[in-house]
């Protein structure tokens, strides 16, 4: 079985709302077993004009994981945490 990627962009558009989603978020990747691989750190642009905000990358086991994690009940109380704080782009990548 191959590993997984949930690779996200966000534009944190309120920042202490967004800390509630953090919360949640955290305690739905704790509970469905969830590498965090970086969580908003530092990004340099090495090539093209993609300038990203906030990425995050969580390994999952695989596909069905990581669509696990986004449909739980858990992620589902940090999306709603979400709105109106933030705008998310996210992907789910199969690995090798």
């Amino acid at each position: 079985m191959s590993s997984a990627y949930i690779i996200a962009n966000v534009t944190v558009t309120n920042p202490a709302q967004y800390e509630e989603y953090k919360k949640w978020s955290s305690a739905a990747m704790q509970a469905h077993g969830a590498q965090v691989c970086t969580r908003g750190g530092k990004v340099d642009v090495l090539e093209g004009d993609w300038q990203p905000d906030r990425v995050v990358i969580l390994k999952f086991p695989g596909l069905e994981a990581a669509h696990a994690f986004y449909n739980s009940s858990e992620y589902g109380k940090a999306r709603t945490a979400r709105q109106g704080a933030a705008i998310m782009r996210m992907v789910a990548v199969e690995g090798v």
